[in-house]
């Protein structure tokens, strides 16, 4: 049987992705709520973890890592007209203003004492004033790309799994998630139409720039998250506003050879339909039921036989709310259902209150399988 130690997570992430596994599959859980929370709440993890860093947990639960980590490779270059000030309001509040030639913009965000997550109290835009300074930014925004910086990341912690890189959320997600809220973001839609529009082309415009930076670039594997949520985002804006920019951006990647992914979420069931006409290979982070509001069977009738279900396994099996049985259950459920198109992970994370010696358990069950079919 092959070891744990044994397995180069590099190769074989890259080879699921592209079909070439010969069947196997990669078990590739994400950790790091569960290291976050566990440094916040007492600034070192317990035994045998403790002094550990996260790459290193994950080699001694000897499992792959989703290496999101090579974000850190492309710098984002705004004009340099444009000046940034920060400062403290208050022991909580932290404030920042952003002067570009068209106007400014205020950003505020809220310390809390639970959690290193700093909430966003006031958006980066609230009127249509703000949002036309956030148009002028975007057209006027450049990327780089750091290859010293990647092959310096490759060698730290590339045993762990294939480079991927995130590209951020674009369009009608960066607005409702990143910019504006939700709230703000579909009032937004209905009430100043025109300035929304300009403003989702000029996101495409910076997209497509750094997307010409990661054609270019050594990263095989593209994600385009967008955390999608059938409960704010409707299947009418969905096919309106998103899924054509999911279209033509896997249609320029797939050109250049790369495989592309999107994050989905939330309670996705109602967009579920449309996955095929993404023109993605695979979704990310599809949380089935208990969690979510789908079933596997839902899932891999969206999925079909030519697309890639990154992840699958409920986050809740991991805390000791659920049997361990319904954990083991769940995953073989899964393999059966979705292998070898399977990178097999956690929807969405283990949790901070997580067993994480479960990973383990579903890292023998990945191994026992990968091994019956060597």
């Amino acid at each position: 049987m092959e070891t744990v130690a044994a397995i180069d997570h590099a190769t074989l992430n890259r080879q699921v992705m592209f079909g070439e596994s010969n069947g196997k599959i990669i078990w590739q859980p994400r950790i790091g709520c569960w290291y976050q929370d566990k440094m916040f709440e007492d600034g070192q993890l317990p035994a045998p973890y403790t002094g550990m860093s996260l790459h290193d947990i994950y080699r001694n639960l000897g499992c792959s890592a989703r290496l999101y980590d090579f974000i850190h490779c492309f710098r984002k270059i705004e004009d340099p007209r444009i000046t940034r000030e920060t400062r403290q309001i208050n022991s909580a509040d932290t404030e920042t203003i952003v002067t570009t030639p068209v106007g400014t913009q205020r950003f505020v965000v809220h310390e809390s004492p639970n959690s290193w997550y700093k909430k966003k109290i006031k958006y980066w835009v609230e009127t249509e004033e703000e949002l036309k300074v956030l148009i002028w930014r975007h057209e006027h925004t450049e990327w780089v790309w750091d290859q010293e910086k990647f092959e310096s990341m490759v060698q730290e912690f590339g045993d762990l799994g294939a480079p991927i890189v995130w590209t951020g959320r674009f369009g009608l997600q960066e607005l409702l998630i990143d910019q504006m809220g939700i709230e703000k973001g579909i009032y937004a839609i209905f009430e100043m139409p025109d300035t929304v529009e300009a403003f989702l082309r000029a996101s495409d415009i910076m997209h497509d720039r750094l997307l010409d930076v990661l054609v270019d670039c050594p990263v095989e594997i593209i994600s385009l998250p967008s955390c999608l949520h059938g409960h704010t985002l409707s299947p009418d804006l969905f096919v309106k506003y998103h899924l054509p920019g999911y279209q033509w951006r896997c249609e320029k990647l797939h050109k250049a050879g790369k495989k592309v992914h999107s994050h989905w979420d939330g309670m996705v069931k109602p967009l579920l339909g449309y996955a095929q006409e993404s023109g993605l290979d695979g979704l990310e982070a599809l949380t089935p039921e208990p969690q979510g509001d789908m079933t596997l069977e839902d899932i891999k009738e969206a999925l079909g036989d030519n697309m890639i279900l990154v992840d699958g396994i409920p986050a809740v099996y991991f805390d000791e709310t659920y049997p361990l049985q319904t954990l083991i259950d769940s995953t073989k459920k899964i393999i059966d259902m979705f292998a070898p198109n399977l990178v097999l992970g956690i929807s969405d994370e283990i949790s901070s209150h997580g067993d994480i010696e479960r990973i383990r358990v579903v890292g023998d069950i990945v191994d026992e399988y990968n091994a019956a079919i060597a």
